[in-house]
């Protein structure tokens, strides 16, 4: 079967699309780098790094583990802060915990007056189904 082309609207001729070339490229100025704060936030994450790894030998003692669990299944945070602090982090940590798994979250405090500004590490283990 034949079709007529004069049956069917002239393609709309498209104009490339190109932006206005009006001199030179304008180019972004950006202040010099100052990796002062970067340094201090790597330094104190390696301090977590070495009070996590504290940490996870004390969570690795069966005893310590057992209290830790039990204390969490019956809903007594104070005691598990308690057990916590026995552990003598020199970072300030919080506990989180649900049935299934337990959450510690060490953070850095690089000034008195300015606590937990830096960064912080948390460590998510599974301890149920």
């Amino acid at each position: 079967m034949y079709y007529s082309t004069s049956n069917y609207p002239a393609m709309p001729q498209v104009q490339p699309y190109c932006l206005p070339v009006w001199g030179p490229p304008l180019y972004r100025t950006y202040p010099p780098v100052d990796i002062s704060i970067f340094q201090g936030s790597i330094h104190s994450f390696h301090r977590l790094m070495e009070q996590g790894s504290i940490l996870l030998t004390h969570l690795a003692d069966p005893s310590f583990s057992r209290r830790i669990m039990a204390a969490a299944q019956q809903g007594k945070q104070a005691e598990v802060d308690t057990l916590m602090k026995s552990i003598g982090l020199k970072v300030p940590i919080s506990t989180r915990y649900t049935p299934s798994g337990v959450e510690f979250t060490l953070s850095a405090q690089t000034a008195a007056a300015s606590p937990n500004d830096c960064c912080s590490l948390s460590i998510s283990l599974k301890w149920g189904r």
